[in-house]
C-alpha cells in the first residue's frame, strides 16, 4: 500500500509502560509511542515513572509525553518542562473516560466545557515550540456533538488529531462511530489517526477503509497481540501476516513477565502476579474460558507459570480475534 497507514499504541494508564514498550518493540511495535498521561495540576510535580518511558525508551521510536489536566497555567508550565527532554511532541488527552478524571473536568470531562477546552488548546499551542497533538473522543453524551467540537480543532495548529470513536459515556461498550472520523480525515489539516476496535487485521483495514484515516492507534487490541502491527504493515504490503500460535503467546508472556519484573520497586512476587493480570485479562480473551478462570485465580509465580504452560505450550494457532461480545472487546464486528 502506497503511503502505508501509520500506527501507534494507545496509551493506558498503569499498562503501556516503559517494559511494556520495550517488549512490544521486539515484536515489531508501532511507529510511535505515548506516554501514560502526566496527571497535571497545580502543584503538581513530573512522574520519574512516566518520565522514565522517555528518558530510558530504547525502542527507537518517537515518544510523546501526554496531559491530563484542566489546569491551563499548570500544563503550559509541565508542557515547558518535558521540552527540555527528547519528546517527539506534546499530546493533550481529551478522551479519558474514567469517572475519577472527569469529575475533575480533565480528560473526557472537558468536552463539556467547550470554551475551556479552547482556551487550554490555543494556550499550549501558543506555548509549545515542537509537535503539539490530542487525543479526543466524538463527544462527551451523543456523536452529534462532534461537529462543533471539529470546528474547535481546525481553528488551532494541532500537528495531529487521533480520535477514539466512541463518546465518553460509550466508554468501550459499542461500536465507534467511524462517520466521525471520516469527517475529521476529510476537514482537518493535519493527519487524523482512528482508534477503538481494532483487534485484527481485517478490523485494522476496516477502519482505515470506513474512516480514510491517516493511521491508527491500538491499545487493548496490541496487548492481546503484540504481532499485530507488524501483521498490519505485512498486509498493507499485500503480504500473508504471521499466523501465531500458542507457543509464541507463552512466549511473550514469559517476556513481559520478566522485563516489569526488571522495572519493580521492592520486587514482591504475589504482588508481581497480580501487576501481571492487568495484561493477563486481555491476553486470554477469546482462547479458553478455563484458562481465563484459572489465571484470574493464581497467586503465585509458580501457578501462574503452570496455568500458561497448561494453555499455551503447544503449536495449535492463536484466534485472530477476541470474543465479539466479552466485557472487555466489543463492536469491532462493524469495522469488518
Amino acid at each position: 500500500m502506497k503511503n502505508a497507514p501509520i500506527l501507534a499504541l494507545a496509551p493506558m494508564q498503569d499498562v503501556t509502560n516503559l517494559p511494556f514498550m520495550q517488549v512490544i518493540q521486539e515484536y515489531g511495535g508501532p511507529d510511535y509511542y505515548v506516554t501514560e498521561y502526566f496527571r497535571v495540576h497545580a502543584d503538581y510535580s513530573l512522574e520519574q515513572k512516566i518520565l522514565s518511558s522517555i528518558t530510558k525508551n530504547k525502542t527507537g521510536r518517537p515518544v510523546y509525553a501526554q496531559l491530563i489536566g484542566q489546569d491551563t497555567e499548570a500544563l503550559v508550565r509541565v508542557a515547558n518542562e518535558l521540552q527540555a527532554y527528547p519528546i517527539a511532541g506534546i499530546d493533550l488527552n481529551l478522551g479519558c473516560p474514567a469517572p475519577v478524571v472527569c469529575r475533575k473536568d480533565a480528560g473526557g470531562g472537558l468536552l463539556r466545557r467547550r470554551e475551556h477546552m479552547e482556551h487550554i488548546i490555543a494556550t499550549l499551542r501558543d506555548a509549545i515550540s515542537g509537535k503539539f497533538t490530542v487525543k479526543t473522543r466524538v463527544g462527551y453524551d451523543s456523536h452529534d456533538e462532534f461537529p462543533e467540537l471539529l470546528e474547535i480543532f481546525k481553528r488551532y495548529d494541532i500537528d495531529t488529531l487521533t480520535i477514539h470513536g466512541r463518546t465518553v459515556t460509550e466508554r468501550y461498550q459499542t461500536p465507534i462511530h467511524p462517520e466521525c472520523i471520516r469527517l475529521a480525515a476529510e476537514q482537518m489539516n493535519c493527519p487524523v489517526i482512528a482508534n477503538g476496535n481494532v483487534v485484527d487485521v481485517d478490523t485494522g483495514i476496516g477502519a482505515i477503509n470506513k474512516t480514510k484515516a491517516a493511521g491508527l492507534m491500538i491499545g487493548r487490541g496490541a496487548i492481546r497481540n503484540p504481532w499485530i502491527f507488524d501483521q498490519l504493515r505485512a498486509s498493507f504490503s499485500n503480504q500473508e501476516p504471521q499466523t501465531i500460535v500458542r507457543a509464541d503467546l507463552l512466549g511473550y508472556i514469559d517476556r513481559l513477565y520478566h522485563a516489569i519484573a526488571s522495572h519493580a520497586h521492592d520486587f514482591d512476587p504475589s504482588k508481581h502476579v497480580n501487576r501481571m493480570k492487568k495484561y493477563m485479562l486481555y491476553i486470554v480473551q477469546g482462547i479458553d474460558d478455563a484458562f481465563e478462570h484459572r489465571i484470574r485465580r493464581v497467586t503465585s509465580p509458580e501457578s501462574f507459570h503452570q496455568t500458561c504452560r497448561d494453555f499455551l505450550d503447544n503449536n495449535e494457532p492463536l484466534p485472530s480475534r477476541p470474543p465479539e461480545k466479552s466485557k472487555l472487546f466489543c463492536g469491532f464486528d462493524a469495522l469488518r
